[in-house]
Order: C-alpha cells, then sequence, then structure tokens
C-alpha cells in the first residue's frame, strides 16, 4: 500500500503530508481547487516528464516522496536488478522520489540514492497503478492483459505460471551449456586442457576463502598496531613486573572490603563484585597474552596470505570470472565435466538429454497454462461485461481474444483485451478506444473481477466519476468499496456517493493570500459531514430539497 506522500512546492501545494488509509482513500474538493496537482505529482513518480511548471511561486524546486509497502519478489524482475542493489537491508518499503529543479531538469530517487527515471518507474509501476495515460499505457500492454487473465484463472494458474517460470529459466541455463559443448566439439581436447587448468589453479579453494584471506591480510597488516595495542592493554591488566595492574588493585579492594562485608549488606554485594571483576581482569590479561603469542608465531604469514589472494586474482583473470564465487562455481562444474570425460560418458549427449528434459517441462506447463486460460477466457469475458454494464457501460461490448505465439517465460499465448463502446461499432484494443473515464471503469471492471492477491498494487482513480451520476454513481461507489476490501484505492472525486462509502477523506482546498495556495488535509468526522453536505448541493440546496418533499 501507499503509506505516505509527501509534496513541497508542487505548483500551488507549498507543503502536505498524507497518511493514507488502507481499504478506500477519497480525495474532494470545489472544481478549480487543485485535486489534479495530485494526480500530477503521483504522475511524476510514475515516470511522467518533469516540467519548470510545476515548481510553486518563489521556490527553487518541487519534491514528491512516497512510501510503498514492497511485496514479497517484486524485486525479483530482471528489469529491476539495478536498483533492487539500492535497497537497504531488511527494508521493508520503497521510498521513491522525484525532485524538478526550476531550469525543468528532474532527478529520481530510490531509498535516497539517484536512480535513472525510467527504472524508477519500472518499479513504482509495479506498486502503484493509475488511471488515465499510465492505464491506457498498462492495458496496452499484452504482458498486463496476460496477468490479469491468469489473476482470474485462479491461484493454482499463477502457482502454474510461477513454475513456468522457474522451468524457462532452467531450459536457457541447459541450452547455453549444450551451445557451450556444441561449440567446443571441434577443439575438445583444448577445451579438456583448459578445464584441467581451472581445477589445478583452484585447488584447495573454496567458498569464502577468498573473503577470509582478505580479512586476515588486513589484520596482518596492522600487526604492529595490534601488538602495542595488547601489549599495552595486557600490562595495565595484570603485568608481569613492576606495580599492581588493575587486576592487582581489584583484588586488595576486595581483600579490604572482606572482612566486614558481613556487617553490611551493600558492602556484600561490592565484595562479590570485585571478585568478579578480578577474574574478569585476569582472564582478560591472559586472553591478551595469548593474542600475543599468536601474532609472534606468525612471522611469514602475511607473504603467505598475500600469495593466496594474488593466486585467486590471476585464476579470476585467466578464466574471466567476475567474481571469487563464479570462479569456484566454474571450477566445480570444470570437475564435474572431467569426471564425466574420464568415465567414458559423452557431455554432449548428457547436455542434449539435459536439455530435451528442461523442453519437455516447459512444454508441459505451456500446455496446461494455455488449457487454464481457455477455460477462463469465456468466465472472464461474461464477468468483465457484467460489471461494465453495472458500471453505466451496458451500451458496450467486451471479449478476451487468445492466440498463440513464441513460448516465453509466461507461456505461448497472447491475450487481447477488445472492447466497443457502443452497440454496432467494431471491436478494438481496449487501450485505443475508451475515453478518460471509459477507461478508468474499464480498469476497476476488470480489477474487480480478477486481482493478484498480496501483490495487488494501489490503484489511484484520477477520472473514474467522469460523467456520470444517480444510480451509476452508486454502483460505481460499491464496486470501488469492494475492491478497497482486497487493495488499497485512492479515488479523486467529485461525486458524494463515492466520498461517502471512503474508509479515509482528504480535502483539497485553495487558500487565499499572495500567492494563492492549495491545502490537503485529512478531514475529522465532523468535517466530513460538512464536505459531503457541501458536496450534495450545500445546506441551503438540501433545505429547499426537504421543504419540497414535505410539501408532497
Amino acid at each position: 500500500m501507499l503509506r505516505s506522500l509527501r509534496i513541497e512546492n508542487f505548483v500551488l501545494i507549498r507543503e502536505a503530508e498524507l497518511a493514507l488509509a488502507p481499504g478506500l482513500n477519497a480525495v474532494t474538493g470545489e472544481t478549480g481547487a487543485g485535486k489534479t496537482i495530485l494526480a500530477q505529482a503521483l504522475g511524476l513518480l510514475l515516470g511522467a516528464r518533469g516540467d519548470a511548471s510545476y515548481v510553486g511561486p518563489g521556490a527553487s524546486e518541487a519534491y514528491v516522496e512516497a512510501e510503498l509497502d514492497l511485496p514479497e519478489g517484486v524485486l525479483d524482475d530482471a528489469e529491476l536488478v539495478s536498483v533492487a542493489e539500492l535497497r537497504p537491508e531488511d527494508e521493508p518499503t520503497l521510498v521513491a522520489a522525484r525532485r524538478v529543479f526550476a531550469d525543468g531538469r528532474t532527478r529520481a530517487y530510490a531509498w535516497g540514492r539517484s536512480v535513472p527515471r525510467d527504472e524508477l518507474a519500472l518499479l513504482v509501476e509495479r506498486l502503484l497503478a493509475m488511471s488515465g495515460q499510465f492505464e491506457q499505457r498498462r492495458l496496452a500492454r499484452p504482458a498486463f492483459q496476460l496477468d490479469v487473465l491468469d489473476a482470474f484463472a485462479g491461484d493454482e494458474q499463477l502457482r502454474r505460471r510461477a513454475e513456468l517460470g522457474r522451468a524457462w529459466r532452467t531450459l536457457l541455463a541447459a541450452r547455453r551449456a549444450r551451445d557451450e559443448l556444441v561449440d567446443a566439439a571441434s577443439g575438445r581436447e583444448a577445451r579438456l586442457a583448459e578445464l584441467r587448468e581451472l581445477v589445478a589453479r583452484t585447488e584447495g579453494l573454496g567458498p569464502g576463502d577468498e573473503e577470509r584471506l582478505r580479512a586476515e591480510r588486513e589484520r596482518l597488516r596492522h600487526t604492529t598496531e595490534l601488538a602495542e595495542a595488547a601489549a599495552t592493554a595486557a600490562e595495565a591488566l595484570d603485568p608481569e613486573l613492576g606495580e599492581a595492574g588493575a587486576a592487582e588493585l581489584a583484588a586488595r579492594a576486595g581483600a579490604s572490603l572482606g572482612p566486614v562485608s558481613a556487617l553490611a549488606a551493600e558492602l556484600e554485594e561490592v565484595y562479590r563484585d570485585l571478585g568478579e571483576a578480578e577474574l574478569r581482569l585476569r582472564d582478560a590479561g591472559s586472553s591478551l597474552r595469548s593474542f600475543l603469542a599468536s601474532l609472534e608465531a606468525e612471522p611469514g604469514r602475511l607473504e603467505e596470505v598475500e600469495a593466496g589472494l594474488d593466486r585467486i586474482a590471476e585464476a579470476r583473470r585467466r578464466f574471466g570470472a567476475s567474481s571469487y564465487e563464479e570462479l569456484i562455481s566454474r571450477a566445480a562444474g570444470a570437475e564435474a565435466e572431467l569426471d564425466a570425460a574420464e568415465s567414458g560418458g559423452d557431455p554432449l549427449a548428457a547436455a542434449e538429454e539435459a536439455l530435451a528434459a528442461a523442453a519437455a517441462e516447459v512444454d508441459r506447463l505451456s500446455a496446461e497454462l494455455s488449457d487454464g486460460r481457455r477455460a477462463a477466457a469465456g468466465p472472464f469475458t461474461d464477468a468483465v461485461r457484467g460489471s461494465l454494464a453495472h458500471l453505466a457501460m451496458g451500451g458496450g461490448d467486451f471479449r478476451a481474444e487468445l492466440a498463440r505465439r513464441e513460448p516465453g517465460p509466461t507461456g505461448a499465448d497472447a491475450v487481447s483485451f477488445l472492447v466497443r463502446p457502443n452497440e454496432g461499432l467494431p471491436f478494438a484494443p481496449v487501450a485505443d478506444t475508451a475515453s478518460g473515464g471509459e477507461l478508468s471503469r474499464i480498469a476497476l471492471a476488470l480489477r474487480t473481477v480478477a486481482h493478484a492477491g498480496a501483490g495487488e498494487p494501489t490503484i489511484v482513480f484520477d477520472e473514474i466519476d467522469a460523467g456520470i451520476g444517480g444510480e451509476t454513481a452508486h454502483a460505481v461507489a460499491e464496486a470501488l468499496r469492494a475492491l478497497a476490501g482486497r487493495a488499497q484505492v485512492v479515488t479523486i472525486t467529485h461525486l458524494p456517493q463515492i466520498a461517502s462509502v471512503a474508509d479515509a477523506h482528504f480535502r483539497v482546498e485553495k487558500m487565499p493570500g499572495d500567492p494563492t495556495h492549495t491545502r490537503i488535509e485529512r478531514l475529522s468526522d465532523e468535517e466530513r459531514r460538512e464536505e459531503l453536505e457541501r458536496m450534495l448541493g450545500g445546506a441551503e440546496f438540501l433545505a429547499v430539497l426537504g421543504q419540497r418533499a414535505e410539501g408532497r
């Protein structure tokens, strides 16, 4: 969910910090108060281009920051590798930000560190779905349409899809291994010689050795400082000759208290503490002397460690390993291949067999996914049609068409969502046909019938109430409330029917001044009643309606 949104010097908003609630959040205000500014601020985090006009009057820069929950596995996507590396350890949320300068330049940030705008948008797009041009872009993506259909098909379909993703990665690895062997077939002896060299150069090395040697080298490089510090500390605690050290002083203090400690409970406790302190100080002195002895016992160890690290570095350069872990992994693979060659096995035949098995598993899972999609397409179409009719789009029609495509990590199917806004018109891709308000209601209908469980993003609707009212407004409000039961929803609306069912209500208000500015605040129960009354026409209008109703 979107935990908080902070806006500074953005158009007319000087400063605002919104703590959003789970469930349905409504944003209302007079026409022209600046509700769309909130949508523009969120749009920046979704990759919209910055503009100098976003910077508020008298300010040098505008700033937008959001804190969003990170569902498990969301950063595993290969497209997000670079930004995922910036995530602080054990950090459960994303802090995403955009800064717009007065000359129109912008900066994007993830966890306070600069990132390319497009990379931030790729991540935020997985956590925040917004109607309008962003929903149009999302709906136009075949991959998203496939996600929606699979989500409708159910948990078993999503499990198969995750399993296929793993099987596809196995297939790619098996194909690379086979291709390498095929390429090397003409120079088999040369390859075997290289494998033997790799095994020889890494003999005796194991996981973690490079890091261990580096730590040991660091210690050995500072032997003099370590020895001086340890010797000084040992003498202070328990000197072998000369004056009494800390341990002896503790012993003397204890000896002076011993005869009288039984006479006062306070002294008895101090006496015991002094005895324990003496033992700990003597133990510490003994440990320091043992440490000194270990330093003196390794006069040539630094050279040995340096030689070990040089050996690892040379092996990595020789075999083009980007890391020590890759070097060890390749050495293990080399040993296995040499064992197979020496035992009379055919590595290429084994690789072909592994490739065939991986391809068969991909084909099996792809076929199961295709069966699930064909079974779900009809009910999915009917469910979306029903939802659209409920949302005042009964004159239109919807269908999901499946087609075959090249196999990939999500199977061998492509799905197209087609819509016709009015009867008699041809079907066309949903992202190319619907208006802004229609697109928002189509997105609501899709998310009402199919959702991604714990991975569902926060959903922001800006134009969902365009051109509707009355019973349709009530229907949209109920659909939003139902959706908010399983995902956080933010809706910018002018309809009291929608605002009245929200879990949290925010008001956007234009404040007079020099310059004029916009304020956004969460409403109390009393303020909320007043705002809903305003949205219904105001107290005088409601009073007139009441009088007319009484006169009938």
